[in-house]
């Protein structure tokens, strides 16, 4: 059987740029994806998250959008890519499994809303992205980020399913999963109605439901679709 894997050395690179909305898959399948291809998965979630966590550390309010830009620009923010996936350090400190936490999760989707900080991580994230050989996730990555991606993916699915994939996510951590459903619902409400980049899909993205799929159904699809990109 023809092993139609893109080789990375032989090809030249794609930007891939893969939004939805919170518990649709977007982070398991951007890091398989770039593992599969030999590219860089750049979190930005992640830079958020980090962001966030330095907010709480310095108490910092998640609505004062002029002190967290001072502090956006105070912070050195870096996705490490390892085999299991990406290190988080901020400042130099790996702040990968502290970023996770419920907590941080929160302050992230409030910090995020803010046109100077986003604008800030644009910035930073393009920088990361320029060369290609990316994959990137999150909610505005084929609007904002990268609008020339080579290949954009929307990836969706049914709210309660969502609500029920992010519960289990939760006990496997061991932490309380009663409010969820209620969190992640807020989140869909924050992120859709923002006035800063408000969580869509693209024009030209590919959109992906996933209500019914498997993890490794959506990873073949959008394997398939880079596949082709590469070959044009």
């Amino acid at each position: 059987m023809t092993d139609h894997t893109p080789n990375p050395d032989s090809q030249r690179k794609l930007i891939i740029a893969i939004d939805g909305p919170a518990g649709a898959g977007k982070s398991t399948i951007a890091s398989r994806l770039a593992r599969k291809l030999g590219y860089v998965n750049l979190e930005s979630g992640a830079m958020y998250r980090a962001l966030a966590l330095k907010a709480i550390d310095n108490d910092v309010s998640f609505d004062d959008e002029a002190a967290l830009l001072e502090l956006a620009q105070a912070s050195r923010i870096r996705l490490e890519p390892t085999m299991g996936g990406n290190r988080t350090l901020l400042d130099g400190h790996d702040v990968s499994s502290r970023i996770r936490e419920r907590d941080v999760t929160e302050a992230a989707s409030r910090v995020s809303v803010h046109l100077q900080v986003r604008a800030w991580m644009v910035a930073r994230q393009r920088e990361m992205g320029a060369g290609g050989g990316v994959v990137m996730e999150g909610r505005d990555i084929g609007t904002k980020v990268f609008p020339d991606a080579d290949l954009k993916i929307f990836l969706d699915a049914d709210p309660v399913v969502r609500e029920q994939r992010r519960m289990e996510q939760q006990k496997i951590k061991g932490e309380v999963a009663a409010n969820v459903a209620a969190d992640l619902r807020e989140r869909d409400r924050r992120d859709r109605t923002r006035a800063a980049s408000p969580l869509q899909a693209a024009a030209d993205a590919v959109v992906i439901d996933s209500t019914k799929m498997g993890e490794d159904e959506v990873l073949a699809q959008v394997e398939e679709l880079a596949r082709r990109k590469l070959e044009r």
